[in-house]
């Protein structure tokens, strides 16, 4: 059964984290220095948070920062038992914010999404499945943000279940004939990450945005060599040349 929660508690920028999660994996990951490299874009997100799809603008002009690489970090605002199901109340909780976030950051948000996917009481909110298929998508062709932009769009303006790893599979399909991401090998490897893989994966991104001190989603953190500082996205929402500059300076 999945459990709904009262409250997201999301602000006018960022969502926070869920309850604490324990685990040896997040222990060492948070203890660990950071590694010397070059200049990375950390972002620290959830599929299913709103604020999220809100920067992605920013996200778009931060791929057209020359020599910046982008890292994504997937996070547990809705895994486990924080899990949503759809209800009325969670329908009028998101449509406040998503209305926020329309204005602030004019991304769009279907009539198929409000009225179709928040009025489905079978649906189920669950950030797991699409995080494996983005960590699949980058995994074997690179293309873990174009996925995470074609998940988003699917949830915020189509309305689809995002967490079904049949519409998974049919939006990697799309990437495979727009990109020439390899649906087999895609299919082969979202099998190989689900479950354990995927949830190392998550406690490492929340052992990061623990040691960098973010304090929910989206968390931007630029690393310039071993340095590493979070940066205010939720400034530049709708202004995504000033953070281009700020990115590039």
């Amino acid at each position: 059964m999945v459990k709904n929660h009262d409250s997201l508690a999301c602000s006018d920028s960022a969502c926070p984290l869920p309850g604490t999660m324990e685990s040896k994996a997040a222990t060492a990951a948070a203890a660990a220095p950071v590694a010397a490299k070059g200049t990375i874009q950390h972002y620290i997100y959830d599929p299913l948070c709103g604020w999220c799809y809100g920067a992605a603008p920013l996200l778009k002009a931060a791929r057209e920062v020359e020599g910046l690489g982008i890292e994504l970090h997937g996070g547990d605002m809705m895994t486990g038992s924080n899990r949503r199901q759809v209800s009325t109340q969670l329908r009028n909780y998101v449509m406040q914010h998503d209305h926020r976030i329309a204005a602030m950051t004019g991304q769009p948000f279907g009539d198929d999404y409000f009225n179709g996917l928040l009025l489905d009481s079978t649906a189920v909110l669950d950030s797991e499945p699409p995080i494996t298929a983005i960590l699949a998508a980058q995994a074997v062709a690179g293309q873990g943000l174009a996925l995470l932009a074609r998940i988003q769009s699917a949830h915020y303006v189509q309305g689809l279940r995002v967490a079904d790893s049949a519409v998974l599979r049919a939006l990697a399909a799309e990437l495979a004939i727009e990109i020439g991401l390899d649906h087999a090998l895609f299919d082969s490897k979202f099998a190989e990450l689900g479950g354990a893989a995927t949830q190392a994966h998550i406690a490492a991104s929340r052992a990061l945005l623990a040691r960098v001190g973010g304090q929910g989603f989206p968390t931007f953190a630029l690393q310039r060599g071993s340095q590493i500082e979070v940066l205010d996205g939720g400034r530049f929402f709708g202004q995504a040349e000033a953070w281009k500059a700020v990115l590039s300076a």
